[in-house]
């Protein structure tokens, strides 16, 4: 009761003294209690503050105010924690950093006119309706070498997969593609297109995921062409290229196959052109957890920049515990810098280093099984190794590819590429045994890895993703 008063008197206190005319500034708060939560954003925003509910016990707020402000509740217990709405990324594709840092290259693509026109589709098509069942070897299959080195074909004998949802938090998905569509999950409790929230969840019409960067119900992964957009960080993509390595759809006689061919995708856009935040990221997690996400497959992060901005990076890590709390696990790219994750933290990756243990952190190999020179690593925080070098995959607009630029010879590389690879490998493995819980998934994924040289002292397991051993996993 001591607590709640306090949180009471903080947001009468508050309110009183904010002014909004100066430039805003965004802060995640935790309150002591989340009885309270709800009067604090009805008052803040009644004084002019754009504030809302992230979690039970945390607020996000943007406005003229400071955590200086907050110390006195601090003191007495009423405030848990105040921090900043950190920035988080996709981590950078090693092909375009090493083209950009080509200046006879980077000149000739300045010269290059541009089709404002042709830089980027319209956002935010239609939601088709769930296509009829066809049937087919997938005539791309043969490119995915990340999938033939899995040995997924056989991997698939032993059990087809089944259904079970996977949440791709990242730049959205092409939820129109060809390959992707079939699989895309589908809120059955939600009437589409009616204007109404019909399952209560505080989210309308959405029935295929949630747009957290513009909040709307439709994730739609907006990717540019232009060349010049894309070598300054503009997204080519990225969330479409990880569903294709997760879930698209296998045996349909279209594209490529997904590790678990029978996959469901749920669609969870917090990141655009210029990045996201802990607040979107947060919130695309919970959505995810509350509305039935076995594994989450995220590769983006911060890495490095300032450790701080990860590290203390309490909202987020409270989320990634909410995940765990609920039975689910948190696939985790390790990063791109080549960095020591077990090392100095100032050069470490998260959420990938967070000690949660239903986190997988994944490095990525190339077909050599070499580890990638761009990998990050670590013999404790890195569990395992899994393709991502020059990874074939689901593009936008129903295009498939291994190469982001052709022009550059810049290809679909990353951690981020090899992430998607084990959170449909447990995708498919869960599905064949739904009694298990998260931490059995996680054991039976790291103990069929194969042992290779280069991955030993550097990941924990010492070993890559072998999705035929874990399907004989019992």
């Amino acid at each position: 009761m001591k607590k709640l008063l306090s949180t009471i008197v903080l947001t009468m206190s508050l309110s009183s003294t904010v002014c909004v005319t100066a430039s805003a500034a965004e802060l995640l708060i935790k309150l002591a209690s989340p009885i309270s939560t709800e009067k604090t954003v009805k008052t803040w925003n009644s004084a002019g503050l754009n504030t809302k509910q992230v979690m039970p016990q945390w607020i996000s707020v943007q406005g003229n105010i400071q955590a200086s402000q907050f110390q006195s509740f601090l003191a007495n217990g009423s405030v848990l924690h105040v921090q900043p709405n950190y920035k988080l990324n996709v981590y950078s594709n090693p092909s375009l950093v090493k083209a950009k840092q080509n200046a006879a290259l980077m000149k000739y693509i300045e010269s290059l006119p541009i089709d404002v026109a042709a830089a980027k589709p319209a956002d935010n098509p239609a939601i088709p309706d769930a296509p009829a069942n066809t049937t087919g070897n997938d005539p791309l299959f043969s490119k995915q070498w990340g999938m033939v080195d899995n040995g997924l074909e056989n991997a698939l004998k032993i059990n087809a997969g089944q259904k079970i949802i996977v949440a791709v938090i990242d730049t959205g998905v092409d939820y129109t593609h060809e390959d992707l569509l079939p699989n895309m999950w589908r809120n059955k409790n939600e009437i589409p297109n009616n204007g109404i929230d019909d399952d209560k969840n505080g989210f309308i019409d959405d029935v295929i995921g949630w747009d957290f960067l513009d909040n709307d119900n439709k994730p739609y992964d907006l990717a540019s062409t232009n060349i010049g957009d894309l070598m300054n960080g503009a997204n080519p993509g990225h969330g479409t290229h990880c569903a294709g390595n997760v879930g698209a759809k296998g045996g349909n006689g279209k594209g490529i196959s997904g590790m678990n061919p029978n996959a469901q995708i749920m669609a969870m856009r917090f990141i655009g052109d210029k990045g996201g935040t802990t607040t979107g990221a947060i919130g695309a997690i919970r959505y995810a957890v509350d509305n039935g996400a076995k594994v989450l497959s995220n590769s983006w992060g911060s890495e490095g920049e300032d450790p701080a901005e990860a590290a203390d990076n309490l909202a987020l890590q409270e989320a990634i515990q909410y995940a765990m709390d609920k039975n689910v696990l948190f696939i985790a790219a390790a990063a791109n810098s080549g960095n020591d994750n077990d090392g100095d933290p100032k050069k470490a990756a998260f959420p990938a280093s967070y000690p949660h243990d239903n986190i997988i952190s994944v490095a990525a190999i190339d077909s050599a099984n070499g580890l990638a020179s761009f990998s990050n690593y670590g013999a404790k925080s890195v569990d395992i190794g899994a393709p991502g070098v020059k990874i074939f995959s689901t593009t936008v607009g129903n295009h498939y590819s291994d190469t982001v630029i052709e022009l550059l010879g810049a290809n679909w590389d990353g951690t981020s590429m090899a992430c998607p690879h084990v959170a449909g490998a447990a995708a498919l493995y869960w599905s064949a045994h739904p009694e298990k819980n998260w931490k059995q998934v996680k054991d039976a994924i790291l103990t069929s890895a194969k042992p290779i040289p280069s991955l030993t002292g550097k990941t924990l397991t010492g070993a890559k993703l072998s999705v035929e051993n874990l399907m004989k996993v019992n």
